[in-house]
């Protein structure tokens, strides 16, 4: 998998205890390995520890904290899944406000699995075209969401897909959204 060059351009992920290790993990690596300058953004200081399979997973360091975070900071908003991240995170009024602030400055925001969950929180699934894990698509489509089931679903600045199997075409669909917004504001200048 090829991706543009990201250099220069800073991405965000937002998560805390219980993200999916490899739905945090493969995008931070493929978009750095891009020339992007990843942030693990957090409610929580320190480490923040992933699950996988049945058990808790690898622990990733946290760069920086969620109150600090600002959307001018950051080209894109990724959003890993797992069960236990995005039902944490969508009761946390700071994370609700950051990508809210990355909704309303239309930069990319890109969720994954159950991560959807926050974008139906954050009042912007309906009418969008989005897709996510099985178990939660009755949960898009109430909240007003065309659903699809597919690797990756791309409306407007919204990037979804289903599971870690997506990894690689989710990671491809940020890379090339960043790139594309980034060609569009250095031909506005």
């Amino acid at each position: 998998m090829s991706l543009p060059d990201l250099s220069g351009r800073n991405i965000c992920i937002l998560a805390t205890h219980g993200f999916e290790e490899s739905e945090l993990i493969q995008p931070r690596d493929d978009l750095k390995a891009a020339g992007a300058n990843v942030t693990i953004v957090s409610p929580e200081s320190g480490e923040i520890r992933g699950w996988k399979g049945d058990d808790w997973g690898q622990s990733v360091t946290v760069d920086a904290p969620l109150s600090g975070a600002r959307v001018e900071q950051h080209d894109a908003l990724v959003l890993p899944g797992g069960q236990i991240n995005p039902d944490l995170l969508r009761v946390d009024e700071e994370a609700m406000a950051l990508i809210k602030a990355f909704a309303d400055a239309r930069k990319p925001i890109a969720a994954v699995c159950h991560a959807p969950w926050l974008l139906v929180e954050a009042g912007l699934a309906k009418g969008a075209t989005l897709t996510g894990y099985k178990s939660i698509r009755t949960d898009l489509k109430n909240a007003g969401a065309h659903v699809v089931d597919q690797e990756v679903a791309v409306d407007g600045n919204l990037i979804t897909s289903r599971c870690p199997d997506d990894l690689p075409a989710f990671s491809k669909a940020i890379a090339d959204m960043v790139s594309e917004k980034a060609g569009a504001r250095t031909e506005m200048v």
